[in-house]
């Protein structure tokens, strides 16, 4: 794909098309087929397809795919702009006829999103394309969509990313995009008004096919008298669909149904898919061996029923494949250390950023949700950007954040903005400060200073929102200022028995406005706005006061006795520093009460393990990390999960499953934590914006022995491997060339050398 060739004007009086069937609220259309015939006097030199969808689209020339991406143009708000994406099609053009066709999806513009009815953004899918090509003798030829198009529709009988897809083979149009292809039968187009809308050529990654899961045969059922099944297990949670291979009856039609897990009795659970069907149905043409896919669907699932009506015999199942899908995010970082359930909760963040990494950052894959929390992105981005490389993903998302953003300044919990479940326009404390933390953490890891640039008034508008709408005193989400207040530490188990956790939530927001306005002095100061920052650099020094004049006592307490509360303070280096190491050891007296275990939710829990190694308690987080008993991010690895659960207690063996509104075994929010495996038990860490200078820390403790990490970053691989053996720390370290490393040993340890050129590196450490 080329995306770097056109600009919106290559659509001027192209005209945007659509089926003449419809559907409604609850009820899905058969997937439109759009095609054009037109002849070329000789093959092109040059050509090049620019097309774009409302909707989603699979673009086909003379029979042939013109793209190998999935759910294209993607998911951004079509009512401020959409994408295109540009193709040289040059390969498949001939002389003579020749033939250029489309299949739409409903995709994210006109089927369901999260509970809401169908057409959240408009009624049908829509469709603008124009061709162009260089002829040898110096002619360009041009098509583009008008009114002499033509639309039917086929096999693809509904197709929603929620509901999921159904296909009759029976109803196969055959070579539908070739040349010769009678299409006399067929219906002229619906020609449809420019939306005028702004349209923007596709810059950041696209959505692909990136790895095949063998399904295993793991049940069934062939009772004479009762509908038949055979269920299958990936191993592995996924976001994706299933490829089968059949043989069977012409007419018989399987139902692929999806779960994350299985009941006690070996069933599929999926209760907690809420209104989502996550089904696909597929009727057999019947004769040879036919191989299915859906095109405008996923599932999040680890297990799959194949289910139908009939006799036993009318089926033979030949494969079962799982299809793995995400944004082209390639993997970056890898992480491992003597601890084999530490792997394999490695594995699980990864998977869990594999599974949510999807055009935007979502929450969930399998339920009626998957919306792009600001709050479940901000808390991961740290992690994110080591496992795999997320700048261009969060571009987008960022500008998605910009267009979303309210006229009085408000930061909407998830974007794209769609309303959903009745939520505010605000999304309060650590969900819309994503606002600040997401293109900060992208800078200092990719030293991108364009995202602070573009980001910039994003970030003062909503600062000027929070001090007219909810700031009374330097105090964020005061009481008699802000009703609401934001979604508090979310799903902790703090002993409060609250969704929203104990902490106060003003408490939570100032400590978060306190982070933000020194987001945004730093900021300032980069960008050389010198007013600005010492602006912000004041409102910070204000905020901070009052934030102890309300919640610190002068012992050094904190006003609210959750561990999330002496998390944030300590963290945002909000107690004076003659009491931290007060605030410090009651924060550990508070981990001892609850059995030394934690207590945080979605706000706390991705500080935890930094403030206790930042204030002398390393021995603490490592007793935490390597905790197995719930709660504990182990605990879900000992009970079979392959992705983090969204919830501490999303099964226990006293209770099964939590509540089925909200139990997810996909959301990678918990898994923060990667962050600090990777910075402190490896000891990686950016120390300049981009990696221009890396930081070598390793912190061993608890049971390990040994940890490794190594990252590709934008001035190639850097690694760090350390072993503990005889009393001496060995390490392997790689600097990469145009960069400057330093080790930095734990207290009592020493080494040959500290400063480090690009190379690698052997060294041996010793304590005294």
């Amino acid at each position: 794909m080329n995306t770097s060739t056109a600009d919106a004007s290559i659509f001027r009086d192209v005209r945007w098309i659509a089926s003449p069937v419809v559907g409604g609220p609850r009820t899905s259309a058969p997937a439109p087929y759009l095609r054009k015939s037109f002849r070329l006097t000789s093959a092109p030199l040059r050509a090049c397809l620019h097309v774009t969808a409302l909707g989603c689209y699979q673009a086909e020339i003379n029979g042939q795919s013109v793209h190998d991406t999935v759910f294209v143009p993607g998911w951004t708000d079509y009512r401020v702009r959409i994408p295109y994406q540009s193709y040289d099609v040059t390969n498949l053009l001939r002389g003579g006829d020749n033939a250029l066709g489309a299949i739409l999806g409903d995709g994210w513009y006109c089927g369901h999103i999260a509970e809401k009815d169908r057409q959240f953004y408009g009624d049908r899918p829509r469709f603008l394309a124009r061709l162009e090509a260089t002829l040898p003798d110096g002619q360009t030829f041009s098509l583009a969509t008008d009114g002499s198009w033509k639309t039917t529709t086929g096999p693809i009988l509904q197709s929603d990313l929620i509901m999921g897809e159904s296909y009759d083979a029976r109803l196969e149009l055959g070579p539908w995009s070739s040349p010769a292809f009678d299409d006399s039968a067929w219906l002229p187009v619906r020609v449809e008004a420019d939306p005028g809308v702004s349209l923007v050529a596709q810059t950041w990654p696209p959505v692909r096919r990136q790895e095949i899961l063998p399904g295993r045969p793991c049940g069934q059922q062939n009772l004479p008298w009762a509908p038949k099944f055979h269920r299958f297990d990936l191993g592995q949670n996924i976001t994706g669909r299933l490829r089968i291979s059949v043989r069977g009856k012409r007419g018989t039609t399987l139902s692929l149904v999806h779960a994350e897990v299985l009941n006690p009795d070996g069933s599929l659970y999926t209760e907690n898919l809420r209104s989502a069907r996550a089904t696909d149905h597929y009727t057999l043409r019947g004769g040879d061996a036919e191989t299915w896919e859906p095109r405008f669907t996923f599932h999040g699932f680890r297990y799959a029923e194949i289910r139908w009506q009939g006799q036993s015999d009318d089926l033979e199942i030949l494969s079962v494949e799982g299809i793995v899908l995400h944004s082209d995010t390639p993997r970056t970082g890898h992480f491992s250390c003597s601890h084999p359930l530490l792997n394999q909760l490695t594995h699980n963040i990864l998977w869990g950023q594999k599974g949510n990494f999807l055009e935007v950052p979502t929450d969930c894959p399998q339920r009626d949700e998957r919306l792009g929390w600001t709050g479940d992105a901000q808390v991961f981005i740290r992690t994110a950007t080591f496992f795999m490389d997320v700048h261009g993903f969060f571009r987008k998302w960022l500008q998605d954040m910009r267009d979303a953003q309210g006229t009085a300044g408000d930061i909407p919990p998830v974007i794209p903005h769609t309303g959903s479940f009745g939520l505010p326009g605000d999304g309060g404390p650590a969900w819309a400060d994503a606002a600040f933390i997401c293109p900060w953490t992208i800078y200092q890891r990719y030293g991108d200073l364009d995202i602070l640039r573009d980001h910039y008034d994003c970030m003062a508008r909503y600062m000027a929102y929070l001090e007219k709408e909810k700031v009374l005193g330097f105090i964020r989400c005061h009481p008699e200022k802000d009703g609401w207040g934001g979604f508090g530490d979310w799903l902790a188990l703090d002993g409060s028995g609250r969704i929203d956790g104990g902490t106060p939530k003003d408490l939570i927001g100032t400590a978060f406005y306190a982070h933000n306005a020194d987001i945004l002095a730093q900021t300032a100061k980069l960008l050389d706005h010198s007013d600005d920052a010492s602006r912000w650099r004041a409102l910070h020094q204000n905020i901070v006061q009052a934030f102890r004049n309300r919640f610190v006592t002068p012992d050094g307490l904190i006003a609210a006795g959750t561990q999330t509360a002496y998390v944030l303070a300590l963290h945002f280096h909000l107690v004076p520093e003659v009491v931290r190491s007060v605030t410090a050891r009651q924060l550990v007296r508070l981990i001892e009460l609850n059995g030394w275990k934690l207590g945080t939710g979605f706000v706390g829990t991705p500080y935890l393990l930094h403030v206790l190694e930042a204030t002398g308690h390393l021995d603490v987080a490592y007793r935490l990390l390597e905790q197995e008993a719930f709660p504990s991010w182990l605990f879900p690895v000992k009970n079979g999960a392959t992705t983090i659960w969204e919830r501490w207690d999303g099964w226990t063996p006293e209770k099964g499953f939590q509540d089925k509104g909200m139990n997810s075994f996909n959301h990678y929010a918990y898994g923060a934590v990667g962050d600090w495996m990777v910075s402190t038990v490896a000891g990686l860490e950016a120390a300049a914006p981009g990696y221009k200078e890396i930081l070598f820390k390793p912190r061993p403790g608890g049971s390990l022995t040994h940890a490794e990490a190594r990252l590709h970053t934008p001035h190639g691989e850097t690694a760090i491997r350390w072993e503990l053996k005889d009393q001496t720390l060995q390490l392997q370290l790689t600097v990469p060339q145009g960069t400057m490393a330093t080790l930095s040993l734990p207290p009592g340890w020493s080494a040959s050398k500290t400063s480090l050129e690009p190379g690698t590196h052997a060294l041996q450490a010793v304590k005294g």
